[in-house]
């Protein structure tokens, strides 16, 4: 089982390091708000799927409507706009490895917002070395500072500081409701699209599709895949592997968007990339420790 666990964290890890090169590729025919109108589209298709084969949708759930549209922008809307926007703009290693500052930020309004968390050694350690990393990976030290791209820095931030709160606001205000993972999933999916057809210009949306390769890879690797089966997964892993084993997919997909973009996409990532990457896990691990 400990084998099998692994082996599916991994493979979870994995999908959600490749959203970014994904993601890169399909802002090049679209711009950001189109790119995730559509990962949230083609990420919707499966969890709705799941959620009628599991019978998990229920009428009266609608009476909790406002906290599934405060989800759908924190978890959907919002996040995925930031990280689509800073993959285009920066590196997609670089966003990759910005993007494992989610747990710093979900500690850190834990610590403001919810009574149990304390902020410890370990952890206010932690913090410092996280947010450290994510100075110096941002390029900010660099002697050429005419290249830092400041905006994609600032998406790929907001969308995990988004994405983190989301966390915070589930656990306080939709955890005790105690309705099923994916049905929560398919309302938040749900309310994010009907916001996104309000929002986007769909003037030019159909460029895509002239690439087959990159059209590909957004429908199944970015939408189908990487949103919609990922979240699935996730759940599952929570549920048969317990959080805390679950928690570490955090680590993966930082280290998979770097591999990908340095020995796949050929991106000139630099060895402090790396380093930063590491500092910012250290980071997370203190964090995790939960000790004085």
């Amino acid at each position: 089982m400990k084998n099998y666990s692994i082996f599916f964290i991994l493979f979870l890890g994995t999908i959600w390091g490749s959203n970014f090169i994904y993601m890169k590729m399909a802002a090049v025919y679209l711009d950001p708000m189109q790119v995730t109108f559509y990962r949230i589209l083609f990420g919707l298709i499966p969890v709705l799927a799941f959620a009628i084969y599991k019978k998990a949708l229920k009428f009266e759930h609608l009476r909790y409507s406002i906290h599934f549209f405060v989800m759908s922008l924190l978890a959907a809307v919002v996040y995925y706009y930031g990280f689509v926007k800073g993959s285009y703009l920066l590196l997609s290693g670089v966003a990759g490895a910005l993007s494992a500052s989610i747990p710093i930020f979900s500690f850190l309004l834990a610590a403001f917002f919810l009574k149990e968390e304390k902020i410890t050694k370990n952890a206010l350690l932690g913090l410092i070395l996280g947010f450290f990393g994510v100075i110096l990976i941002s390029g900010i030290f660099s002697e050429d500072l005419q290249n830092l791209n400041l905006e994609g820095i600032v998406s790929i931030i907001l969308g995990s500081l988004s994405v983190g709160a989301s966390f915070i606001y589930a656990k306080k205000f939709l955890m005790p409701l105690k309705i099923n993972s994916t049905a929560l999933t398919t309302y938040q999916l749900s309310f994010a699209l009907i916001i996104m057809i309000f929002l986007v210009d769909f003037d030019g949306i159909n460029n895509i599709w002239q690439d087959t390769h990159t059209s590909l890879g957004m429908v199944f690797g970015l939408g189908i895949f990487g949103t919609g089966i990922a979240f699935i997964m996730y759940y599952f892993s929570i549920e048969k592997f317990g959080a805390l084993l679950a928690s570490s997919i955090t680590y993966i997909p930082p280290i998979v968007a770097l591999i990908i973009g340095y020995f796949i996409v050929g991106e000139e990532l630099k060895l402090i990339d790396f380093f930063a990457t590491g500092l910012i896990f250290l980071g997370v691990f203190l964090i995790n420790k939960r000790k004085a």
